[in-house]
C-alpha cells in the first residue's frame, strides 16, 4: 500500500510539473505570435494605417473597425486584403500572409 501511495505521489508531482511547463510554453508560443503579428503589421500595414494615409482606417480606431467588421464579416474583409482595393495593393504589401495572418492583423488593428 504504501508503495502505491509513493507511486501515485511521484506520478501526481510530475503530471502537475507537466502541465506548468505545458502552460508556460504554450504561453511563449502565444507571445511570439503576438510579437510576429506586430513585427507583420510594423512591416506591411502600418505605412497606411498609422497614419490613415489613402483613408485607412487607423489602428487602433476600435469603432470604425468594428462598424466595417460587422458591415462586411471578417472573410470578406480578408478577401479585400488579398485581393486589394482601389487605395490597397493585393495582400496588403505582405507576400507571405496567409487568410489566417490576414485574419490576425485584421484584429490587432482593431484593437
Amino acid at each position: 500500500m504504501r508503495s502505491v501511495k509513493n507511486f501515485l505521489a511521484k506520478t501526481s508531482r510530475a503530471l502537475v510539473s507537466t502541465t506548468a511547463a505545458l502552460v508556460f510554453s504554450t504561453a511563449m508560443v502565444n507571445s511570439a505570435l503576438a510579437a510576429d503579428i506586430a513585427i507583420t503589421y510594423d512591416n506591411s500595414c502600418a505605412a497606411c494605417h498609422d497614419s490613415g494615409a489613402l483613408n485607412a482606417i487607423k489602428k487602433g480606431d476600435s469603432a470604425k473597425w468594428q462598424q466595417l467588421i460587422q458591415q462586411k464579416g471578417m472573410p470578406a474583409l480578408v478577401e479585400s486584403v488579398k485581393g486589394g482595393m482601389i487605395q490597397m495593393p493585393a495582400g496588403g504589401l505582405c507576400d507571405n500572409c496567409s487568410d489566417e495572418d490576414y485574419r490576425k492583423l485584421i484584429e490587432y488593428m482593431s484593437k
